[in-house]
């Protein structure tokens, strides 16, 4: 009887240990019983809290699957828009288990990687269908959020197909092959050089419209100081001789001398000139006789 009761304690422990199973957190069991998902009253899945739990040893295998919010941010594809031209979507998605039993099907046993294919597929479907019908210019600036809502409610619908609840779905970047990108910056850049011409060209015309303007404006000035110049002198002469003609009706024979003086001045200046004339002339009158008439 001895032999016996250790074997069967053995027995017990085995069987108890095979009898509980624990489910970490932010993990979520089911139990498989002959192949089948173990389901409620309700023909749901039986899912299993976090927590120690009890099931049948040796008919029933328990199944961890992960309950917690996942990122698909790996897939980048081309696309055709409406305007056939090819484009390059790189998206994320942001998804989790809804129907443990159904992702448990769906997935060939819970395989995160085959449930990432499958989720995948549908949303390359959408997006080609939403691509498809918009422009380029249209995915890049005004239409890219209503896209991105637009394939998220798609997704949404699909994916319950396989148990997947898509919580959210963005586009991290949107390319263009590197065939069409040369050509449109090549577009691009024979753009921006039109613009540059044009700009320079009537920076040039605004150059000789203000050049133009300068010169006249300088013209005129020089024209107002040239006649002032003008009016100047000729009231400085005026001046000049109304004060000669004054000192002349003063002093006549004294103005008669220092013209004579002036006179004999420019004469003689230079020395190696010669001057011819009569001793007797009115032009020695004040060197005979400097004088005489001044009396």
């Amino acid at each position: 009887m001895r032999k016996l009761l250790i074997p069967l304690i053995i027995v017990s422990i085995v069987v108890g240990l095979m009898s509980v199973f624990v489910v970490d957190e932010g993990d979520r069991g089911i139990v498989i019983r002959f192949g089948r998902v173990l389901k409620t009253d309700d023909d749901l899945a039986k899912i299993y809290q976090p927590g120690l739990h009890f099931k049948v040893p040796l008919f029933d295998r328990v199944q961890v699957l992960d309950a917690r919010i996942q990122t698909m941010d790996d897939q980048s594809d081309r696309f055709v828009t409406s305007e056939k031209k090819d484009v390059i979507i790189d998206s994320y998605v942001k998804w989790k288990i809804q129907d443990f039993g159904q992702y448990y099907l769906s997935t060939g046993g819970g395989n995160r990687l085959t449930a990432e294919a499958l989720l995948q597929r549908k949303v390359a479907d959408g997006l080609r269908a939403e691509i498809g019908s918009k422009t380029i210019k249209e995915i890049v600036s005004e239409k890219r959020e209503q896209v991105m809502a637009d394939v998220l409610t798609e997704v949404q619908a699909s994916a319950n197909d396989i148990g997947i609840e898509v919580i959210d779905l963005r586009i991290k970047k949107i390319n263009l092959p590197e065939e069409i990108s040369e050509s449109i910056y090549a577009r691009m850049r024979a753009e921006r050089e039109t613009v540059a011409r044009r700009h320079r060209s009537q920076g040039r015309e605004k150059a000789e419209v203000i050049r133009a303007q300068a010169e006249l404006e300088v013209a005129t000035v020089l024209a107002e100081a040239e006649k002032t110049a003008r009016v100047t002198r000729g009231e400085a002469d005026a001046e000049v001789a109304r004060i000669y003609a004054d000192s002349f009706n003063q002093e006549p024979e004294f103005y008669n001398f220092l013209r004579s003086l002036q006179a004999y001045e420019k004469s003689f200046n230079n020395k190696g000139d010669i001057l011819v004339v009569d001793p007797n002339s009115e032009f020695f009158q004040y060197m005979k006789e400097p004088n005489a008439s001044l009396n």
